[in-house]
């Protein structure tokens, strides 16, 4: 129940006492009048009001001051009843032209009956006219009872969603298949018999299956502005976005499987990944190129790629120039010429001999000795097949690598990312003078659990000529034959009775210079631009005897040391590789403006 009068609306003008009450009737939109000049009543003079031009004080709940502030006749003013909003007030425009104004009710501005306003015959004015209040003004997208919070519509031109090839839970059952029979071992196969170890198998492989068909189903991607973005999982559903800017590296994958079904497995490196980002497996090899073209492109280490329309073919990927192809001939040999290879033959001598002596030729025997040897020769085997048909191309700021035989791989290294240059000579090598260059790369893993997934192939056989070559296109300037290097001192002989020799360090104008090793020697090239910071150790025994060591380390994680030099030799050492690094980063920025 209701006490009194209602509290009037907020914004609306307050009502002089001596008006006559406004008009019932709802106004009709339009625009406001301006009465006939013979209409018009004589204004009053400016004094003859007291408190004339002062504002009314405002009623309660009332929002501001109202216009007109006394009952002085006339048209209201422009933009009359419309509250302002506060500065700031969530508006991306102003209001609409006309905005809060209304016409006034039918009638007004005619002759009627004698009343207030009008000194004596003469037609009447009604007084002066208040439109209602419109409200608070609420801009375009606001959400509504939410003032000052403008919603965003959602982004446009969004492309869809894309799906991995229909093929993808195929592969990945095959391999859960070698998985689970490796698993297995043999002793399974001897005690439950060869059917039930079938079926042990199929059940572990079909389960494998539909969970790779539901992973399937669920796994999607698509590229949103400088993002690509990997939504995957049913029950715990993920979405992975990985900022393009930070992309170093996309790297096509095609395993054995996946080249004899025409698939490719794309795999994203970025800087500060602890292993590979977001691996799409599987796409068609001319989808994966295309992808693989377009996402370099978005960040900025390709040529801009349009991206094709549906039933094109892709765009041809870009020509680099070669560097080298290494023949698979020197390749096999190189793999001959290592310590597994030669034990292998004295291995296979003593399996033999167990056999004759105790006349037991069981297939679990046979089979375990065939996995044993086979773990003897994985490592110069699984380098043949990975190294297989390796060739090396120069694409602007870039190398791109091609290699291996079962499974086909192409990296990207981009050179102004590469941190070292490790130069190695193993001990069986020397004979027909070949070495193998390795690189140390900035946003690769260096904890990469498999070693083929990280890009420092440079060479991985070849003789001293190709090696400089490669040298030279990745470290301008840089002679590997004419590189500075110093031994530590004498007494140094004391920590190093046989290898004090072989290790030294030098400063060359444009890379530290470190060499170690005595069998299996390696030299270590670290450019002065790319080392972040240098440090000076010593041990108990090398305080004893005044040596240190002198650390430079890159971003990559290992870098190059100068061991058991001569202390005052190492601090004057640290101080002039601070000093290079500094000039060479300077050098290096205002190159790349």
């Amino acid at each position: 129940m209701s006490h009194g009068p209602a509290d009037p609306e907020p914004g609306a003008p307050i009502p002089h006492p001596a008006d006559p009450a406004p008009h019932q009737a709802d106004p009709e939109p339009g625009p406001l009048p301006r009465p006939a000049a013979d209409d018009r009543p004589a204004a009053p003079a400016p004094w003859s009001h007291p408190g004339y031009g002062q504002p009314a004080p405002p009623a309660p709940g009332h929002a501001g001051p109202t216009w007109p502030p006394s009952d002085r006749p006339g048209p209201p003013p422009p933009g009359h009843g419309q509250p302002i909003p506060p500065p700031g007030y969530g508006q991306p425009a102003p209001p609409p032209p006309g905005y809060g104004q209304a016409a006034p009710p039918p009638g007004y501005g005619q002759p009627g009956p004698a009343g207030r306003g009008q000194p004596g015959a003469g037609p009447p004015s009604p007084g002066p006219w208040t439109p209602p209040g419109p409200g608070p003004w609420t801009p375009p997208g606001a959400a509504p009872g939410w003032p000052g919070s403008p919603t965003l519509p959602p982004p446009g031109g969004e492309e869809p969603r894309q799906r991995l090839h229909p093929l993808s839970p195929v592969l990945h059952g095959a391999k859960s298949l070698v998985v689970v029979i490796a698993g297995l071992s043999w002793s399974t196969l001897s005690r439950v018999g060869f059917g039930w170890f079938t079926v042990l198998v199929a059940v572990f492989v079909a389960g494998a299956t539909v969970l790779a068909v539901v992973s399937w189903w669920n796994t999607g991607y698509h590229v949103v502005g400088r993002e690509l973005r990997v939504h995957e999982g049913l029950l715990w559903r993920r979405t992975r976005a990985i900022p393009l800017e930070r992309l170093q590296a996309v790297e096509v994958v095609r395993p054995l499987l996946a080249q004899l079904t025409g698939l490719a497995e794309l795999r994203l490196e970025v800087v500060g990944g602890g292993k590979t980002e977001a691996p799409l497996a599987y796409l068609g090899v001319a989808e994966a190129g295309a992808l693989r073209q377009r996402l370099l492109a978005v960040a900025g280490r390709a040529p801009e790629v349009v991206p094709p329309a549906a039933g094109a073919p892709p765009p041809p990927a870009p020509a680099g120039r070669r560097l080298h192809t290494v023949r698979n001939q020197d390749l096999l040999v190189s793999q001959l010429l290592t310590p597994q290879a030669f034990l292998l033959p004295f291995g296979v001598a003593f399996v033999v001999a167990q056999f004759l002596s105790e006349g037991s030729w069981s297939f679990i025997a046979v089979a375990s000795t065939l996995t044993a040897m086979a773990g003897v020769v994985l490592q110069p085997v699984r380098r043949v097949l990975d190294d297989w048909a390796f060739r090396l191309d120069r694409d602007d700021g870039t190398l791109r690598v091609h290699n291996g035989l079962l499974e086909t791989r192409v990296q990207t290294v981009p050179l102004h990312r590469v941190q070292t240059v490790r130069v190695t000579w193993p001990l069986l090598w020397r004979m027909k003078g070949w070495l193998r260059l390795r690189l140390e790369v900035a946003g690769y893993s260096a904890a990469e659990p498999d070693d083929r997934n990280r890009p420092d192939r440079l060479l991985p056989v070849g003789d001293a000529r190709t090696g400089e070559l490669i040298v030279a296109e990745v470290l301008p300037g840089v002679r590997l034959a004419a590189l500075p290097s110093t031994a530590p001192p004498r007494r140094a002989r004391w920590l190093r009775p046989l290898t004090r020799a072989a290790v030294g360090a030098g400063l060359d104008e444009r890379v530290f210079v470190a060499r170690s090793g005595l069998l299996t020697r390696q030299l270590t090239l670290v450019p002065y631009a790319r080392i972040q910071s240098v440090r000076v150790t010593q041990g108990p025994a090398q305080r004893r005897l005044r040596l240190a060591t002198v650390h430079a380390d890159t971003a990559g994680g290992s870098g190059a040391a100068a061991p058991d030099r001569d202390l005052a030799e190492a601090w004057d050492l640290a101080a002039e590789l601070t000093a290079r690094a500094h000039a060479a980063r300077h050098a290096d920025r205002g190159r790349r403006r």
